[in-house]
């Protein structure tokens, strides 16, 4: 929609090994330390349960070194295909997306 012109935008690697990072901008004022938010891509191409099922696993692994999680969003087409909220060692806030 026009009202959310240049509100986001992503950078990808050109030969696609490197991660894309996506920055968007929110309606809510942060206030913690974090400027950024990070979207960790770690369920690429998959859908539905068998996407939540990856997120999951890769969840479990980030709880193991320390993250903690925060709140899992089920899929909601065709807006939100599910992700799960979490937080580093320090507080900073990223989902797995």
């Amino acid at each position: 929609p026009e009202e959310q012109r240049n509100t986001r935008s992503a950078i990808e690697d050109p030969d696609r090994h490197g991660p894309r990072l996506f920055f968007q901008q929110v309606p809510e004022d942060k206030v913690t330390k974090n400027r950024v938010h990070l979207d960790v891509r770690a369920a690429p191409g998959l859908q539905g349960e068998e996407r939540m099922a990856a997120l999951e696993v890769e969840c479990d692994r980030l709880l193991a070194l320390g993250a903690t999680r925060v709140r899992r969003y089920e899929p909601a087409p065709p807006m939100s295909v599910g992700f799960i909220v979490m937080t580093d060692p320090e507080g900073n806030e990223f989902c797995l997306d």
